[in-house]
């Protein structure tokens, strides 16, 4: 019985093997592009940057800027009560959560400018 069982665990594996190299071998074929491909490109990216820059500036920044508003008055309540229960106000987290607040905030600005939009 065991050798009847290691034959069909060879036999299993032989079979996924096979499925697999010829998974690779149908998968793994060269594609050449007839034309203009960085001109469709480029073209492309031109018609789609004004679309980009401005769900960007309407809709990437202001959830980045509401999840930074509310880490930042979460962290600076945290503090206040450890200031209460310890007597040492931690003010190191709530000041780097405002320097990025600050910063994405401000960042619509000149982002853009850096980017080369």
């Amino acid at each position: 019985m065991t050798k009847k069982l290691t034959k069909l665990r060879k036999k299993q594996w032989l079979i996924f093997a096979t499925a697999i190299i010829l998974l690779i071998v149908f998968s793994a074929t060269t594609v050449y592009a007839a034309g203009d491909v960085a001109g469709a490109i480029e073209s492309t990216w031109t018609a789609a940057k004004s679309q980009i820059k401005t769900v960007v500036n309407n809709v990437v920044f202001p959830v980045v800027d509401c999840v930074l508003a509310i880490l930042f008055f979460v962290k600076v309540g945290t503090a206040y009560f450890d200031y209460k229960k310890h007597g040492q106000f931690e003010f190191t987290a709530p000041a780097i959560l405002f320097a990025c607040l600050i910063f994405t905030l401000t960042a619509p600005l000149y982002i853009w400018g850096i980017v080369g939009m």
